[in-house]
């Protein structure tokens, strides 16, 4: 595999810091295409690989990149508490159908300190019994934190699932005011 993909497009990454520990961003021509959790070691290792395969080109390490020089810079701005939206291109090629509608619906329509359930976005798109396909959609999310997965939460007042651990789901939604601060 070359550095290109079939369509001739580039696939860079780079990793930051974050409170909920380090996020690899992935970007291509279209926009930022991938968000992954703990990436370090054998879990950046993997995820690279998966976007080469999915991609079909091998990704290379570019911090410098214009677009995730933005994204870093926001991302530690939202973690900052100074931005409550991410305005950034995305690709949305790694998901399609429903999942890619579901997550429309969430990127467009749950602001920074909200909550929706489950079955709420499953409404909104038209599928009021997909509850459960909406769980599945937020598992598949492949731009977390930018596309805020973290903002869907049981019906019942659960915190639900989520694919950073709910410890990072927590801090996530403490930062924007949803749940107070954990005392320890």
């Amino acid at each position: 595999m070359d550095s290109q993909g079939q369509s001739g497009q580039r696939v860079v990454w780079t990793v930051v810091g974050s409170d909920i520990g380090p996020l690899l961003l992935a970007a291509t021509d279209e926009g930022l295409v991938n968000v992954v959790f703990h990436a370090s070691g054998a879990v950046r290792e993997r995820a690279l690989h998966r976007l080469a395969d999915r991609l079909g080109t091998e990704p290379v390490e570019a911090p410098a990149s214009p677009l995730l020089s933005e994204a870093a810079s926001q991302v530690e701005a939202y973690f900052a508490g100074a931005r409550k939206d991410f305005e950034l291109p995305l690709d949305w090629s790694l998901i399609s159908g429903f999942n890619r509608q579901v997550l429309h619906e969430l990127a467009s329509g749950v602001p920074y300190g909200a909550v929706v359930g489950y079955g709420d976005l499953a409404r909104r798109v038209g599928q009021p019994g997909a509850a459960q396909a909406v769980g599945l959609a937020m598992g598949a999310n492949p731009l977390p934190v930018v596309v805020p997965c973290h903002r869907v939460v049981e019906s019942g007042g659960g915190i639900g699932g989520f694919g950073g651990g709910l410890e990072a789901k927590r801090k996530l939604l403490a930062l924007e005011g949803v749940l107070p601060e954990p005392l320890f």
